[in-house]
């Protein structure tokens, strides 16, 4: 059995869903810390060109996306789970709109320029420019553009209004009743809110949301050991990838197992990996890559997102 690696950093959004995900289902982990931007060569010895943050590592599979971490992470320990029974299309839709709509509301709020001189003003001029720089690389090539402040600023209150609405309303603590995916996928864009005194307000304003976002963020992060990425591509070079899923191999657009592709995102952090393709199912998509210092390894990325293209 291969421990649980995160490639993370700290202060990503991303990566705080994943990790309070691992607290909610209380597993132990190992933590790689990533650098914030481009160049990641140690990352891209497992992911071949993923660049976005966090990424999951289980032996010699490595797994892109909090969407698809969180059905690996329901793999490793089923309870409690983060799609409940009856429930699984609705938590894991509201899950993608939070991921997305909320998310690149509360980017674009956080971007302001009073709240990037908080977050970033200690740092040196040229570490300033580069990291707006890679940010800016970042979004370039996908569907998703950055949101003008002004129709952030203008939207936030309604998307605030109804979820207080639905908290003070709701018999549960969490959204939809019980924790699941819906709690977490949310949480993440009002946890980089709250990271500055300039933005928190746009949560705080509202006591039913900052109470229950309260409630997500003290399931905490599981039980964590550092881990150097030397020592994780050694563990991925070591391993043997885990065996394909027992489903049937399905593509609509006619591409079969083995055939050369180039797997990528669709919104943003479009950078493709490319490899041979072992899997096409209902959630998943998997294409096997060769590299000199992780060895033989299994990509894993989302359906819903991602796209295919023949190499």
């Amino acid at each position: 059995m291969h421990e649980l690696i995160l490639h993370h950093y700290d202060a990503s959004p991303f990566a705080e869903k994943a990790r309070l995900m691992l607290g909610f289902k209380q597993l132990s982990w190992r933590s790689v810390d990533i650098p914030r931007m481009m160049p990641k060569p140690d990352l891209m010895a497992l992911t071949g060109g993923y660049r976005k943050t966090p990424v999951l590592q289980v032996g010699a599979d490595i797994y892109c996306d909090t969407a698809l971490i969180a059905r690996r992470l329901e793999a490793e320990k089923a309870t409690p789970s983060l799609f409940p029974e009856g429930q699984e299309f609705v938590v894991a839709s509201f899950a993608q709109w939070a991921d997305s709509v909320v998310f690149q509301h509360a980017v674009s709020l956080v971007f302001q320029p009073e709240s990037m001189a908080v977050r970033l003003g200690k740092l040196p001029a040229e570490v300033i420019k580069a990291f707006m720089a890679d940010r800016a690389g970042l979004f370039s090539g996908g569907s998703a553009s950055r949101l003008p402040a002004e129709q952030a600023q203008h939207n936030w209150p309604g998307l605030m209004q109804r979820l207080e609405l639905q908290l003070q309303r709701e018999e549960g603590e969490f959204l939809f009743g019980n924790a699941s995916i819906a709690d977490f996928a949310l949480a993440h864009p009002l946890w980089f809110l709250k990271g500055t005194p300039v933005t928190a307000p746009l949560v705080d304003d509202y006591p039913a949301v900052a109470a229950w976002l309260g409630r997500v963020l003290a399931f905490g992060h599981g039980s964590s050991s550092a881990m150097s990425a030397a020592e994780a591509i050694e563990i991925a070079r070591a391993a043997t990838p885990a065996a394909l899923p027992d489903e049937a191999f399905a593509d609509a657009n006619g591409l079969q197992p083995g055939q050369r592709v180039a797997v990528s995102a669709t919104d943003y952090g479009v950078d493709p990996v490319e490899g041979e393709l072992l899997f096409a199912g209902g959630e998943e998509l998997i294409v096997a890559r060769d590299d000199e210092r992780a060895g033989r390894v299994h990509v894993h990325f989302p359906r819903l997102g991602f796209k295919i293209e023949v190499r």
